[in-house]
């Protein structure tokens, strides 16, 4: 089970992490988790160029590992990244020190001071790790959550999932994974098509 739009009372819960986008300007910010993958991201940077959008991948370092030049391409092309950890660690199935410990394996990958937690599952006693004082690291959440995971639903009713919830600053999750794909195909070009029609811009964070 998931919650497509965030509600203000787990924001609320979680102040130091970053949820939207404070800004007054028609734009979006499309984040893709998971990749790099060898098929699926490479339509999403297609796909992206096509309705000159900018976007943040969250990568995970294995895949990293496994796609060096499609992450080399993802940055070539303006795209922000960030860390995703480098096995897809659940924060609350693992240690504190085993968490963090990953995150700095894939941080040796990923040049950024972007983080987000894979499903979105993080102590607080580890984002205090990884928020101690000297730390630049930003960890990202989101707003709106497409649901292209959820092999039960539709491309349509993902669609519906981010048109129905998508504010100016809002963050979108989608996912440049095998397993999110054939809803992903339907949903993110009808998602560039329709903001851009009503003259929305995509940023990356």
């Amino acid at each position: 089970m998931y919650i497509v739009s965030t509600p203000k009372w787990l924001r609320a819960f979680y102040p130091s992490l970053v949820w939207q986008i404070d800004t007054l300007q028609k734009e979006l910010y499309l984040t893709f988790d998971d990749g790099p993958h060898k098929t699926v991201t490479p339509f999403v940077l297609d796909t992206l160029k096509q309705f000159d959008a900018k976007a943040t991948f969250f990568c995970i370092g294995k895949n990293v590992d496994g796609n060096k030049e499609l992450y080399k391409r993802i940055i070539e092309e303006r795209h922000s990244v960030g860390n995703h950890t480098h096995n897809h660690l659940n924060g609350w199935k693992n240690s504190n020190y085993y968490y963090i410990k990953n995150i700095a394996v894939a941080s040796e990958r990923i040049g950024s001071t972007l983080f987000r937690p894979p499903y979105g599952r993080i102590r607080k006693s580890q984002i205090k790790s990884l928020q101690m004082p000297d730390s630049k690291l930003k960890i990202i959440m989101w707003s709106v959550l497409s649901g292209d995971f959820d092999i039960s639903i539709t491309g349509e009713k993902c669609l519906r999932n981010v048109l129905k919830h998508s504010r100016q600053g809002s963050i979108i999750v989608f996912h440049d994974s095998e397993k999110a794909f054939e809803r992903l195909q339907y949903a993110l070009p009808k998602t560039l098509e329709h903001f851009s029609k009503l003259g929305y811009q995509f940023k990356s964070l």
